[in-house]
């Protein structure tokens, strides 16, 4: 028997753009017997063995309807072009985008104990969609492994990995230095000049940090029927999955009594209209993380909302728009509060307070509002410390 193990490089999440390194290893796991000569004829022989990287998309078939033409400009085609390797055979839904399947060897022939390995190399495509798992739509990523072996039939290894997409890679002569800056640049003649070798990776983080660094509060002022409840303070509007939220809401001024608010961070899985099955699945909304507090007789007060590594960031194609929001709810009172009443402790002298009684039952209302933010990938170093995907796998052959 043959074994594969294939095991890819450093991590399991990468960036769209990025090249995806995958080490396969072939080994001859039979044991060498006394009798057998130890020329070639007597291992195993393998036909071939081919790799390729695809993008399988899943839907709902009760939420979605996927139109009639094709799901992307990049997807597969094989009509008057088959092969024995057919990397999507046997999976759930449509590849909707792949790389040209690249060939490890041809006729390789192998001991028994004795191993090969190779390395396989494949950009991940800038216009891919990225890792996604919702309610209507899943995106996933596999590297796709097969291997022929003579008399038997093709076997299939496949290696799952997430993707990231950063917006702005297309065009990167955005982030290089202009022309005629070079003078301006302090030289150094004993160190090496690595001017324009960034790999993508650094390219996209210095863009993820461009797009969140801007630090600007927002200053919102919610308000009801009864008047106003809260202004709320944001500092930025633009986050990277795995920072968190941190906001202030200030009571100080309200007109109107807040007993209790609630902060979550949301996200809309919006159906495009062509691929809806009912007009009433177009949003599909989902919760993640949550804050909430008790404000009543507070002045002021702060929020700070986790995002997870293990969300997707916004992205948009032509099957479904994914969208971040704040979805606040304040709990307010129209009753009248009692007041606070002067108490002074005479067992402590110099010590002045007050006493107030909660009543038993408080008629309130709830005031929703919802504030769009953005959210973008990260380090894919760091979502690969939280993910649940191996970045190995085998079978035999």
């Amino acid at each position: 028997m043959i074994e594969v193990v294939a095991k890819l490089r450093g991590r399991s999440v990468f960036l769209a753009g990025e090249t995806i390194e995958c080490h396969v290893t072939f080994t001859n796991i039979s044991k060498f017997r006394v009798q057998d000569s130890p020329s070639k004829s007597s291992g195993i022989k393998l036909a071939w063995a081919s790799a390729q990287l695809l993008c399988q998309c899943s839907v709902s078939e009760s939420r979605m309807v996927l139109p009639k033409s094709p799901l992307t400009s990049a997807e597969v085609t094989t009509t008057g072009n088959e092969t024995s390797f057919i990397p999507s055979k046997g999976e759930k839904g449509s590849p909707v985008l792949s790389t040209m399947p690249s060939i490890l060897f041809c006729d390789l022939n192998l001991l028994p104990g004795e191993s090969k390995t190779y390395l396989y190399q494949e950009k991940i495509p800038l216009e891919a969609p990225p890792s996604f798992r919702g309610t209507a739509i899943k995106y996933s990523y596999k590297l796709t492994i097969g291997a022929h072996r003579f008399d038997c039939p093709t076997r299939l290894l496949r290696v799952p990995f997430r993707v990231l997409v950063v917006p702005g890679l297309h065009d990167l002569s955005v982030y290089e230095e202009p022309i005629g800056t070079e003078g301006l640049k302090p030289s150094n003649p004993f160190v090496e000049n690595v001017e324009n070798r960034s790999s993508m990776l650094e390219v996209a983080l210095e863009v993820l940090q461009t797009m969140t660094c801007r630090k600007g509060p927002n200053f919102y002022n919610i308000t009801n029927s009864g008047g106003k409840v809260a202004r709320f303070c944001l500092f930025k509007q633009a986050y990277r999955i795995g920072d968190d939220i941190v906001g202030t809401c200030d009571f100080s001024e309200a007109t109107v009594p807040c007993v209790q608010f609630s902060v979550t961070l949301q996200s809309e899985e919006q159906i495009d209209e062509l691929c809806r099955k009912k007009p009433s699945h177009g949003t599909t909304v989902t919760s993640y993380s949550k804050h909430c507090e008790f404000c009543l007789h507070t002045r002021k007060t702060h929020i700070s909302v986790p995002i997870p590594l293990t969300a997707t960031p916004g992205f948009n194609t032509d099957l479904v728009c994914l969208r971040w929001r704040l979805h606040f709810e304040f709990m307010t009172t129209k009753s009248t509060l009692p007041k606070l009443e002067p108490h002074t402790d005479s067992d402590i002298p110099d010590c002045n307070g007050a006493f107030w009684q909660a009543p038993s039952n408080l008629d309130v209302e709830t005031t929703v509002w919802d504030l769009p933010i953005k959210i973008f990938a990260t380090n894919p170093l760091s979502a690969t410390a939280v993910s649940l995907l191996k970045n190995q796998n085998s079978c035999l052959v």
